[in-house]
């Protein structure tokens, strides 16, 4: 009986080192998953706003939405904005040229373009078409930016071309030398682009501002931009069809999800958190299964699987041509 006493005695006096053992290992599980966390709700919401593109056909003009969009969100960034702006000012108004050519090409032409598109094309489409982007910027980065040509950019730009066409093309390379390219396709490859463009300079001219400052100058710039082409275009205004698809591509798209990426790049690292991009076209045509109904046909899962290789090709295999004998 003592030395059941005994031992129920030892266990209870390591029983809170054990329990602070334990602790930490939970704390540094929660740290480890938080890391992740961070850019995976980002390319949660970023999918599901190309879904949303899709659901605002019909209920929304999409010069109206772009508008509402980053007028609404420029409102709600200015009361916390506006003061951290006017004291770093100095700093900001040689910089302004450059703030508006990186509004006008990031928030301005490409989810301008995107919402255009998504009355020609469907979301799977638009999110295989995008996840071209990691390869644009590489591309882009070697020819202005002196960046090596490596045998994965080489090699997955070919991979990546290839299942684009089969992805643009329904499978049917034939009928796209026949009848050209849709013309949503065509304005979601313009877009991407433009985004592209736009993440090549932010590297190239590496503006000393706070991101939040930078983000919300660029809401600026596209409202200024993107006022003439509202005020002259068809509208119906905001109802309670169309609401929630301006709230979700406001607070969320706008603001949540870039703070979010931005987290996870301070966290991660650029070249990690970028990886996770790749999971955008899988992710989307996902939440379009579900959400639109959307079919996913042989020439999606070849040309998104194309498209995904080439993209992470060119991430992982970092040869230089020149050193391949």
């Amino acid at each position: 009986m003592l030395s059941g006493f005994t031992k129920r005695l030892a266990g209870s006096k390591y029983r809170p080192a054990d329990r602070q053992a334990d602790n930490r290992g939970s704390l540094i599980l929660w740290l480890f998953l938080m890391q992740y966390a961070y850019p995976l709700l980002a390319i949660f919401i970023w999918a599901g706003n190309t879904v949303i593109n899709k659901l605002a056909v019909g209920a929304i003009f999409p010069s109206e939405i772009g508008f509402y969009r980053w007028l609404l969100a420029g409102l709600l960034f200015t009361p916390f904005m506006i003061k951290p702006v006017l004291a770093n000012w100095s700093v900001i108004r040689p910089n302004l040229g450059k703030i508006f050519i990186l509004g006008v090409l990031g928030m301005a032409v490409y989810q301008s373009l995107a919402y255009y598109a998504a009355a020609r094309t469907s979301a799977t489409n638009m999110g295989i078409i995008l996840s071209l982007m990691p390869l644009m910027v590489l591309t882009l980065s070697i020819i202005s930016l002196g960046q090596r040509l490596t045998a994965g950019a080489l090699v997955g730009a070919v991979l990546s071309f290839f299942g684009v066409l089969v992805v643009v093309s329904s499978g049917s390379l034939g009928t796209l030398l026949d009848q050209g390219l849709n013309l949503g396709d065509a304005m979601m490859l313009v877009a991407t682009l433009a985004y592209a463009i736009y993440s090549t300079l932010l590297k190239k001219w590496q503006l000393r501002l706070p991101p939040l400052q930078m983000l919300y100058l660029q809401v600026l710039v596209a409202i200024v931009v993107l006022l003439p082409l509202y005020l002259i275009s068809p509208k119906v205004g905001p109802t309670v069809h169309n609401i929630g698809l301006v709230l979700y591509a406001c607070v969320l798209a706008s603001m949540i999800a870039p703070l979010a990426w931005m987290k996870a790049v301070a966290l991660l690292g650029p070249s990690r958190t970028t990886l996770f991009f790749n999971l955008l076209p899988l992710i989307t045509a996902l939440i379009a299964a579900v959400v639109l109904k959307e079919q996913l046909h042989l020439f999606h899962l070849v040309g998104g699987a194309l498209t995904l290789g080439g993209v992470i090709l060119s991430e992982r295999w970092t040869t230089p041509v020149r050193n391949i004998r």
